[in-house]
């Protein structure tokens, strides 16, 4: 990359590359990741978490221990200052991210650092379309797939508005997930899981991202409208935020994503990487795709 693509931040990303040449392509890093784990009879675990809460540094650890914890798949959170689909408690993650220093840039920097030192999970990066658009959509996804990061997930993005991310993603071979929610009608259903790649987001409660006390009655019943109109693998988050829940959603999904409880874990914590992992290893002991659903994740 030339000094001309330096990014509006002035952080320098020359000479960035890649840890592992030639890499398989991000689509193809996270097909794998969720048939390794339907092969082993159960969802696929994908956590999210802030880049540079509470700090770059603490961070990079924190996601480097949740991958060793048992992570599948990670969502690597791009600050932004006005996130609308987002909940007290990444809106608090994000904010001190921000007065941290991270930037789009920076996330690139932090997963480079993370591929460097060995990480095989897929990254998705998720964030907001202003940034992106900032940065330049087809600059974006260059810049992130040197970086290693393996596709997006940007939730006010409508399909309507897309074609110029999804076509910078379709060039780098990366994944651009879609969400869903609940009250989407069959239409929109249908259009949503056509377009999106990777896997379809389904968002298990009508609102911002959150712990929940409990999951909706009528998941099931969602995730099965989905499921009938594609093959695409499907991923439940918001709003998961216990082990059991965790579970739950494991029944009915192919991934299961958690992020604001693993925050407050981590805010709980008196060691960041300890906490993100034990956490982690919580969840992943309960996602198994068969056998009986335990009391606890019932409700």
């Amino acid at each position: 990359m030339t000094e001309t693509t330096r990014p509006a931040d002035g952080t320098n990303l020359a000479g960035l590359e890649p840890a592992r040449e030639p890499l398989p392509s991000g689509l193809d890093r996270i097909a794998a990741a969720f048939a390794t784990a339907r092969a082993e009879g159960r969802a696929a675990l994908m956590p999210y978490y802030t880049v540079g809460f509470p700090d770059l540094a603490t961070s990079e650890a924190v996601i480097q221990a949740i991958a060793g914890a048992g992570a599948d798949l990670i969502e690597l959170g791009i600050p932004f200052s006005d996130p609308i689909a987002d909940g007290p408690t990444i809106q608090y993650s994000t904010n001190a991210a921000l007065q941290a220093g991270a930037s789009v840039a920076r996330c690139f920097e932090t997963a480079a650092h993370l591929r460097a030192n060995g990480l095989m999970q897929p990254f998705l990066a998720m964030g907001y379309y202003n940034p992106i658009l900032a940065y330049g959509p087809e600059r974006f996804a260059a810049d992130a797939a040197k970086a290693g990061i393996d596709g997006f997930i940007v939730p006010d993005l409508p399909l309507e508005e897309s074609e110029q991310l999804a076509a910078a993603a379709r060039l780098q071979q990366q994944a651009l997930a879609f969400l869903l929610a609940p009250t989407s009608p069959p239409e929109r259903v249908a259009a949503v899981a056509s377009h999106s790649t990777g896997f379809v987001y389904l968002v298990s409660v009508t609102g911002v991202t959150g712990a929940r006390r409990s999951l909706p009655t009528d998941l099931a019943e969602f995730v099965g409208r989905v499921r009938a109109v594609t093959d695409t693998p499907i991923a439940v988050g918001f709003g998961i935020s216990t082990p059991g829940q965790a579970e739950r959603a494991a029944k009915l999904a192919d991934g299961v994503i958690v992020g604001s409880a693993l925050i407050n874990a981590v805010r709980a914590g008196s060691n960041a990487p300890d906490a993100a992992a034990a956490f982690v290893r919580s969840l992943g002991e309960r996602l198994s795709s068969t056998g009986e659903v335990s009391p606890e994740s019932a409700g």
